[in-house]
């Protein structure tokens, strides 16, 4: 049988010649290929974002424990040399996503299970992982001076200690528009959010409110 009679053949019962499928696969790789810029840009945003919000729900919850507990708790930003782990090489730092809530520094520390009374007592922890690769994470105090590495709040809710982290700025570093550029802001009397650099609308609650 020729290579016509096949293909009217495969025709007969409803399926597709060697050209048309050639035809189809070269515009199916056409497509995926016009659409990799920007799934690339939704995956680097969606690792931006991922990594502010689970800033943003570290603080909060380092914020709420202390009114619960009626005794000030801490929130750190800490760095381990697995970015995956938190183990117990951690030291705190103002330029990592990874981060631990408890009640003494951390330091050293990162591995010990959450407790009420073993040494740090730990409430909550989570390191950045795979999720964050590529992120970029700055803390810095409200007035923008560089290095804090903490934020403690007291059985008020509100920051205690002299030097607090107020603002982190969460993005991957490039200057590529698409890319989301996020901050994580918290006031002096503890309140916290994260609002978005790119917007400029007033009336939008996504703006970034000044420092």
């Amino acid at each position: 049988m020729g290579s016509r009679q096949v293909n009217q053949a495969v025709r007969r019962h409803g399926g597709f010649s060697m050209v048309e499928m050639a035809v189809t696969l070269a515009v199916l790789g056409i497509l995926m290929a016009s659409a990799m810029p920007s799934l690339g840009d939704w995956m680097a945003n969606a690792r931006i974002r991922n990594t502010a919000e689970s800033i943003h729900e570290g603080v909060q919850k380092a914020r709420a424990e202390a009114v619960r507990r009626n005794q000030s708790v801490t929130f750190w930003l800490v760095t381990t040399a697995d970015p995956k782990v938190l183990s117990d090489d951690c030291t705190t730092s103002s330029s990592s996503g990874s981060w631990v809530v408890s009640i003494t520094d951390p330091t050293s520390k990162c591995s010990v299970a959450a407790s009420p009374t073993t040494a740090p007592q730990i409430v909550a922890a989570r390191a950045v992982g795979s999720g964050g690769e590529g992120v970029s994470v700055v803390a810095t105090q409200r007035d923008g001076t560089a290095g804090p590495t903490s934020i403690t709040f007291n059985s008020f809710g509100q920051v205690a200690n002299a030097t607090p982290i107020g603002v982190i700025s969460v993005n991957d570093g490039a200057a590529d528009s698409t890319r989301r550029k996020y901050k994580v802001m918290i006031s002096s009397g503890g309140r916290s959010l994260v609002c978005d650099e790119a917007v400029t609308d007033t009336t939008d609650p996504r703006i970034c409110p000044a420092s």
